[in-house]
């Protein structure tokens, strides 16, 4: 979602301010725009509607470029909520040609201020509530010389989610920056330095950082980071040097990112287990020695997460329910913040996010740890995001840098990361070694069957040109690939915009077969275990209505090939099949997207980073 870049050094910044919106495209974006102090402390600003490619394009123009150059700086790219995608709704903001703001977030009290601020005679020319907070510094910035108190007096009055990188003509060689739910980060450089939604979009510039943490304020210059925590205080924050997370961002041989994440799969679940998973036996203490100390105590675990990290909890739940003994709820993050959930005694709140930076994940953790939770456990990809801060006890899942919009391989390692989880609890809760050395040799297992799954590529190529004119699909599962239906489904209509819904197999005749008939690809998963038969049952009823069928099977021989579509998959044990599952769906979404022509990676109307409610 959403992404700022600012900068103030001395040396010119514009490039590399462009450089950092080019390192944020994963986040989605419909407009961008840049705003430049320039060498006679002027404010100017330049704006398009479209990729980062046409802002650049923009500032080949020599009188463009001209204008456009300086020592201080903010650029934006922004996903729209208030407004229509326009050039006039992109940031940065401008007020009076004096102060000029870039913001992540909503203001929740937008029309309020508004209506206050056009009663002192302020125009407003986009539909956004950001241009409220830029029009709102200027008012309190005409009460004092101070930049920095305008900006702390207007935040102790807004209401919401915001991140904010704001400059001024005024005050030339200072940014300010101010986080409050939503993520921003300070690079600091050699007589430079810079403010960002993500480390990503520094690295070509820093290799020190401080993660702002909530309602902390920083004020930048050429020499000096001074943050203020929320009472206005002067504090010290860590400094942290990058690791390897960030190092790899080029896509390689690859035509897309999501492609080469989807190939990444078998050594993200390698380096995901290493150090975890021995020859025979799982390292307990995975999930930190404290926490592990207080699994026995566990009589309930909520599960709380959005869109993909949901349908990894969804699995989870089959998983512990049925190897722990323990009672599992499942919730998404959105409605959990919003109701009022019953917690049972000693439960464990466990929440699942790829970034760490997502709004509504981040506010169920925050009105968890108020609540009668024994302990919360933050399973995540990112080191250093608010989540992994904020949790008790974090779970890195390894699985390096995610570009592309559709997670992938955050996904499949959610799914491990929740199977090991199983695992350690289950010695707790309801010790058996025999169930424990099935599970290690399971996962001993995946990174061969994720390659075997990947010599499919060809296969499912071929498949997704039968998906190229139509508008629907129907995805089926049983029991723990159930979730799986569900994510196969919201992986094809999210990069390719074909309508697509999961349901389990059962439910069939309850609905959505009055839906089946010649037009409406079916996309089964039917691995030989203890459903196999019920899921057969439920073909032979779209099979009766002239449904087309995909099946997705390790028993094609159990079929009549000549009514329908197998991908034979590799035998396994059932624990692991539904992340075995996942890597086929994802390929036929992917493979079905590019013959569409969608922009694979950045998916319209989508964002990698959700920080927004």
């Amino acid at each position: 979602m959403c992404g700022i870049v600012g900068a103030v050094a001395e040396r010119h910044v514009e490039k590399i301010l462009i450089e950092g919106l080019w390192r944020l495209e994963y986040r989605g974006y419909d407009s961008t725009g840049i705003a430049m102090l320039d060498q006679q402390n002027r404010l100017n600003r330049l704006r398009v509607l479209g990729k980062v490619s046409e802002l650049e394009k923009a500032l080949l123009d020599p009188a463009t470029a001209l204008r456009m150059r300086g020592n201080t700086g903010i650029a934006h790219t922004r996903w729209a909520t208030h407004g229509e995608p326009s050039e006039r709704n992109a940031h940065p903001f401008v007020s009076h040609d004096e102060v000029s703001l870039v913001h992540n977030g909503i203001i929740e009290n937008h029309e309020t201020l508004r209506a206050f601020l056009q009663e002192q005679g302020y125009s407003f020319s986009s539909e956004t509530d950001s241009e409220v907070v830029v029009h709102y510094i200027h008012y309190h910035y005409q009460k004092t010389p101070d930049l920095l108190k305008a900006v702390q007096t207007v935040v102790k009055e807004l209401e919401g989610a915001y991140a904010l990188a704001i400059i001024s003509s005024r005050e030339p060689g200072r940014v300010i920056g101010v986080r409050h739910g939503s993520p921003l980060v300070v690079g600091k450089g050699i007589g430079e330095n810079f403010i960002a939604s993500d480390v990503l979009a520094l690295l070509h510039v820093v290799q020190q950082f401080i993660y702002l943490e909530d309602r902390d304020l920083a004020d930048l210059s050429c020499e000096s980071v001074r943050i203020y925590n929320a009472a206005g205080k002067l504090v010290e924050r860590k400094l942290h040097p990058v690791d390897g997370h960030y190092d790899v961002v080029d896509r390689g041989e690859y035509r897309h990112y999501m492609r080469k994440e989807i190939a990444e799969q078998t050594q993200a679940v390698t380096t995901c287990m290493d150090g975890r998973v021995g020859q025979k036996q799982l390292n307990e203490a995975v999930f930190g020695l404290a926490l592990q100390s207080k699994l026995g105590e566990v009589r309930a675990v909520h599960l709380v997460a959005c869109g993909t990290s949901y349908h990894a909890a969804l699995v989870g739940k089959y998983w512990l329910e049925a190897l722990t003994g323990v009672p599992v709820s499942v919730e998404i993050a959105s409605e959990f913040r919003y109701r009022k959930p019953v917690v049972p005694p000693q439960t464990l709140f466990i929440t699942l996010s790829q970034s760490g930076e997502t709004a509504d994940t981040l506010a169920a953790l925050h009105l968890a740890k108020k609540m009668n939770y024994l302990d919360t456990l933050a399973i995540c990809n990112v080191p250093k995001s608010t989540l992994t801060r904020e949790a008790d006890h974090v779970f890195l899942t390894r699985a390096g840098m995610e570009i592309g919009v559709a997670s992938t391989k955050g996904f499949t390692t959610q799914l491990l990361a929740l199977l090991l989880f199983t695992a350690v609890l289950g010695k707790k809760q309801r010790p058996s070694p025999e169930q424990d050395a099935a599970i290690i040799s399971a996962l001993h297992s995946l990174p061969l069957l994720l390659k075997q799954v990947m010599a499919c590529d060809g296969q499912i190529a071929q498949l997704a040109h039968r998906f190229i004119d139509k508008q629907h699909a129907l995805f089926l599962g049983r029991g723990s690939l159930y979730p799986i239906a569900l994510e196969g489904a919201l992986k094809l209509k999210e990069i390719s915009y074909i309508h697509a819904e999961g349901y389990p197999g059962g439910e069939l005749k309850h609905g959505p077969l009055a839906l089946v008939d010649r037009y409406m690809p079916v996309i089964a998963l039917a691995p030989k275990n203890e459903l196999f038969e019920k899921v057969k049952s439920n073909l032979a009823e779209v099979q009766a209505r002239g449904g087309e069928l995909y099946v997705l099977t390790d028993a094609p021989n159990e079929f009549n090939a000549k009514h329908m579509h197998l991908l034979t998959m590799p035998a396994m044990h059932p624990v692991v099949a539904p992340i075995v599952y996942t890597l086929p769906l994802q390929l036929l979404a992917y493979h079905v997207a590019v013959l569409k022509g969608t922009d694979v990676d950045q998916p319209r109307n989508l964002a990698k980073s959700v920080t927004v409610e």
